[in-house]
């Protein structure tokens, strides 16, 4: 099974969970929409990770760890509230910003570097994410060919997404320096675990009742439990075996599958340039693939 297709499955995974949140969580506060999108998958993912067993660690893995749990809760309680706050087409194109960013941090932190073709395969999805929102260079006296980003101005979906962009560009080489320690497996198995366990007693804490909120509605928070944990797995699957830039440039194939769920699930209209960027971000993971 290849890194390519284990990624694609990350992605798509990704989105059908952001499609189900929007459809079925739209009037939940961002923290409870966090409970479902941790703590389910990771009580799921429990049972994996008693019968895997917690094998001899060092101490620099529980550093790593230290580092990427607390980044990957902000990151998601402003995904969170983007997704449900904003539109997808407004808020998970930026997302693709992820890849140029992870270009740095993963040189940085890693050491990793991105030949030309992969490079220039993720510009190439990067400039298919610029498309997917280019009608915001639209209705104004002049074409700026700026305005796609400069949106982040105006929705504050698109900003808090952007962020997300920039901490997932440090969560996702953090984790695979700790990744470096053990087994994709018991990893991904372990980081939704910890994570979910943490944000439970976190939402206690606040005022909060998890146990009755994961009981309600029950049927969508499985299915968005289901969807996560096999993201999580096959996301770490995949990382083992390639750069960070490359394989987060393939995942970000899920803005595509977003815009999908967005047309059949929420009606949205699709525009001839939305065709035009997915065969641009369909042609940068050939070259991040191939590279």
């Amino acid at each position: 099974m290849s890194w390519l297709f284990v990624t694609l499955l990350s992605a798509f995974s990704l989105a059908s969970a952001d499609a189900v949140t929007k459809k079925y969580l739209s009037t939940y506060r961002a923290d409870a929409m966090v409970v479902i999108r941790f703590t389910m998958p990771g009580l799921l993912l429990l049972p994996l990770l008693v019968y895997i067993g917690l094998p001899d660690l060092p101490l620099e893995f529980w550093g790593w760890v230290a580092m990427v749990m607390p980044l990957e809760i902000i990151a998601m309680l402003l995904y969170s509230q983007a997704i449900r706050d904003s539109s997808l087409a407004l808020t998970l194109p930026y997302l693709a910003f992820t890849p140029i960013f992870n270009v740095l941090t993963g040189y940085l932190v890693l050491g990793e570097q991105v030949a030309g073709p992969g490079l220039a395969g993720i510009f190439l999805v990067v400039v298919g994410a610029w498309l997917l929102n280019i009608k915001h260079a639209r209705g104004e006296k002049y074409f700026d060919v700026f305005a796609p980003f400069l949106a982040i101005v105006r929705e504050r979906g698109s900003r808090l997404m952007l962020i997300v962009a920039i901490i997932y560009s440090v969560t996702s080489v953090l984790g695979k320096a700790a990744l470096s320690y053990t087994t994709p497996l018991f990893f991904g198995t372990f980081y939704y675990v910890f994570l979910g366990a943490a944000i439970f007693i976190i939402f206690i804490i606040r005022g909060g009742n998890p146990v009755k909120l994961l009981s309600n509605n029950i049927k969508p928070h499985l299915l968005i439990g289901i969807l996560m944990a096999v993201m999580v797995i096959t996301h770490f699957i995949a990382l083992q075996y390639i750069e960070v830039a490359y394989m987060i440039a393939v995942k970000r194939t899920s803005l595509l599958f977003g815009i999908v769920f967005a047309v059949f699930l929420f009606h949205e209209k699709v525009r001839a340039e939305q065709f035009i960027a997915g065969g641009l971000m369909v042609a940068g993971v050939y070259l991040v693939a191939s590279s």
